[in-house]
C-alpha cells in the first residue's frame, strides 16, 4: 500500500494541478464584479490553506511528538523541518499572489493590514525557525529547540485566521461561506475551487516526501562519516 502512494502522489499531484488550471482558466466564467481577476481564487486561497493550517498544522504536531518523550524519535523532528520548509515556500507565494491580486483591487501592492501584516510576520518567524535548525550541529538539541519554536509560533494561526473577524480589514472574509455558513460560490466555480484545495493539498504532501527523504539521506550520510572516522581513529589508536 505504501508503495502504491508512493507512486501515485506525484502523478495524482501533477494531475490535480493541471485539471485545476485547466478549469480555472477555460471552463470557469468571469466574476461578475472582479471579472478575470477573480481567477486568482483558484490559486490564492488554496496558497494560504497550505502555508497556514496543512503544513504549519503539521509541523506543530509533529514538533509535539518529537517534544513528548514517549513519541520522540527524529523522524518527528525531520517531518517538522520538511513542513517548515514547505510552509515558507507557500506563505511567499500566498503574499505574492495577494499582492497581485490587490493591485487592482485596493489600489496598492502592499497595506498594513491585520491578516497581511500577521501573515508577514509568520513568514519572518519561519525562516527564523530555519536559521535556528543551523545554529546547533547537535542533532537532539537542535530538534529540541526547534519544536518549542514552531510550537509557540503557532499561537500566531488563530491571529491570522480571525483577523478579519477581529479588527477592520481590507482583507475580505471567508471565501466559500458567509458567516451564518451560506455558500457564497456555486456551480463550476465551486468545484473548481474545491480541486484547486486537493491539488495543492497532493502538492504539498508530495513536496513533505520529497524533503524528507532530502533530510534522511543527509543524516545517514553525517552517521557514516562519523562512524568511519571513529574507525579511523581506532585504527591510528592501535597502530
Amino acid at each position: 500500500m505504501k508503495q502504491v502512494l508512493r507512486r501515485t502522489l506525484g502523478p495524482f499531484a501533477l494531475a490535480s494541478s493541471v485539471a485545476t488550471f485547466v478549469m480555472g482558466y477555460f471552463v470557469t466564467p468571469p466574476d461578475v464584479v472582479q471579472g478575470e481577476l477573480a481567477r486568482l481564487v483558484y490559486i490564492h486561497p488554496a496558497q494560504a490553506w497550505v502555508a497556514l493550517y496543512l503544513s504549519f498544522g503539521a509541523a506543530t504536531i509533529a514538533s509535539a511528538l518529537y517534544l513528548w518523550t514517549r513519541t520522540r524519535s527524529m523522524v518527528a523532528d525531520r517531518v517538522a523541518a520538511s513542513a517548515v520548509e514547505v510552509a515558507t515556500l507557500f506563505i511567499g507565494l500566498t503574499l505574492l499572489t495577494g499582492a497581485i491580486w490587490g493591485r487592482p483591487t485596493w489600489g496598492v501592492w502592499w497595506v498594513w493590514d491585520a491578516r497581511l501584516t500577521s501573515t508577514a510576520v509568520l513568514g519572518v518567524l519561519m525562516l527564523g525557525y530555519l536559521a535556528l535548525r543551523r545554529a546547533n550541529d547537535d542533532p537532539q538539541v537542535r530538534a529540541k529547540r526547534s519544536a518549542v519554536f514552531a510550537i509557540l509560533t503557532a499561537i500566531n494561526i488563530p491571529i491570522i485566521h480571525f483577523s478579519v473577524m477581529w479588527w477592520t480589514t481590507l482583507h475580505q472574509g471567508a471565501t466559500v461561506f458567509t458567516e451564518d455558513r451560506q455558500l457564497k460560490i456555486h456551480g463550476s466555480m465551486a468545484w473548481t475551487l474545491l480541486l484547486s484545495f486537493i491539488a495543492f493539498s497532493l502538492d504539498f504532501a508530495w513536496m513533505v516526501r520529497a524533503r524528507y527523504r532530502i533530510a534522511d539521506h543527509e543524516a545517514a550520510q553525517r552517521d557514516s562519516e562519523l562512524d568511519s572516522a571513529l574507525q579511523a581513529r581506532r585504527t591510528e589508536s592501535a597502530s
